[in-house]
Formats: structure tokens, sequence, C-alpha cells
């Protein structure tokens, strides 16, 4: 069974199509590419797979349970994380701030015991704050758990993004453009990263990117937008030579 399944999801805004009959399917622990040109219709795609956006038209399962009509959070809490194509950190926030506001989407404790700070309350918080802390070791980022969120350089506000989706305990993982604004060697680092965080945490991920050496290094499948529709699927080497893609993306990116 597939993890995530839209089929013939369509969006319109007024009289525009963003999306035309969307179809994807992910399978438990797949690295999927989604990419295409400027305008595609790839970040509203994420804002439809995410509960952002509601279909005008089509079907999303999410673990062979309709997401349609779900707002954001129910969405979170039901399993799908995501990070932002322009970095949504709390950016006055502390760096463990950050990551201990994913982990209150799973809290036990109610409403009264948080205003008076009662019952289950204090021992919660605490171990939220280890698990935030060791959260923060594993990317490299304990040291700075007392910063504000903006002060840090932009590679850590990535990777501290990247943490707090993954300390909301998703079974899938939306990257949207993780590399936009890295330079070279920090991209090499993030695609090592995403590879050891699928296989450290058992996660299925999909990927926006417009880097194509990340894309076609990391990914087992790749589909391709343009114009809001699926217009190719297959693995790196199939879409490095459709002639389709190259046309209308790829041209002399990758030979």
């Amino acid at each position: 069974m597939n993890l995530l399944k839209a089929e013939k999801v369509s969006k319109v805004f007024g009289g525009l199509k963003a999306v035309s009959n969307f179809d994807i399917h992910i399978d438990k622990g797949e690295l999927i590419g989604l990419i295409g040109p400027n305008g595609a219709g790839k970040t509203t795609a994420f804002n439809l797979l995410t509960g952002v956006y509601q279909p005008t038209t089509g079907a999303i399962e999410f673990d062979g349970k309709s997401v349609v009509g779900l707002k954001p959070f129910q969405i979170t809490q039901g399993g799908i994380a995501r990070t932002f194509q322009n970095i949504r950190l709390f950016s006055e926030l502390s760096v463990l701030d950050n990551v201990k506001i994913a982990y209150h989407s799973h809290v036990e404790y109610g409403l009264v015991e948080a205003v008076l700070r009662v019952g289950r309350y204090f021992r919660e918080e605490d171990e939220i704050e280890q698990k935030a802390i060791d959260f923060l070791k594993i990317f490299k980022l304990e040291h700075k758990k007392d910063e504000i969120a903006k002060n840090l350089p932009y590679g850590e506000q990535r990777r501290l993004e990247i943490a707090r989706a993954l300390a909301a305990k998703p079974k899938l993982l939306l990257l949207d453009e993780p590399a936009a604004g890295m330079n070279p060697q920090e991209t090499q680092a993030l695609m090592e990263m995403i590879s050891w965080i699928r296989k450290e945490f058992g996660l299925t991920i999909l990927l926006i990117e417009h880097d194509m050496n990340l894309v076609m290094g990391i990914c087992e499948r790749i589909y391709v937008l343009e114009y809001g529709s699926i217009i190719a699927h297959g693995t790196p080497n199939e879409i490095k030579n459709n002639p389709q893609v190259i046309k209308a993306y790829l041209g002399e990116e990758v030979e």
C-alpha cells in the first residue's frame, strides 16, 4: 500500500489552474524528487499535500486515509512534516525553543495542567527539553541552544528547520528546496544529511529541489511538473534522458 497517494488533484485560483490532474504515489521508505521550472506548481502541490490549500478536485490519501479537508496541524499530527523554500523558524525564539515547539503537538497534559502547572506538566516539559537537546546534538546545534534562531548562519538555520520538522515524529518528510542559498560544500553536506536522516529515522522523503546534482544523486524516482501537470516520472537516468523533460526543464544542465 502506498504511504502517500494523490490522484487527479487540481487546484484552481479564480480562473487559473495552478495544479491540474496531479498524480503521485510514494511507498514507505522511498526518497522521491519533484522537479520542474519556476512556476510549475511544485510548492502549490506541497501546500495541497499538507492542508495549506484544499484541492478543487481529486483525492489525497496518507497511510490509507483521506487528508482532504484536514487542517495543516491535523496533517502534521497524522505524520506529515515539512520545511519551506523560505525558512520559517520562530525567529525571535531560541534554537532550543524552536525544537521544543514541535514536540508540543504530542503532549499528554491538559490545558488546566498547563495553566496551573500541576500534574504531568513539569514531568513532560522536562522530557521535552531533554529530547530537544538530544535532537540538537544530532544536528550539531546543541552548543547554540540558547541563541536566537534569526542570529544563526543560513546553513545552520536550514539544519534547525529540518530538526524541528523531525521532532514532530513524521512518517513522511517534505523538503521544499532545502539547498536554496547553499554553496556546493553545504549542498554536499546536505545530501549526506538527507540520506542519513532517511536511514536513521526510517523516513519517507519527498523533495523539491532545483539543484540537479542533489536530486539525481539521492532520489530513487523523480516526478516532473510543468504548468501544474506531471509530464514525466521515472528513475534519475530515465528522467535525465527524457526528451520532453530536457525540452521543458533540464536543457543542458544534465547530459
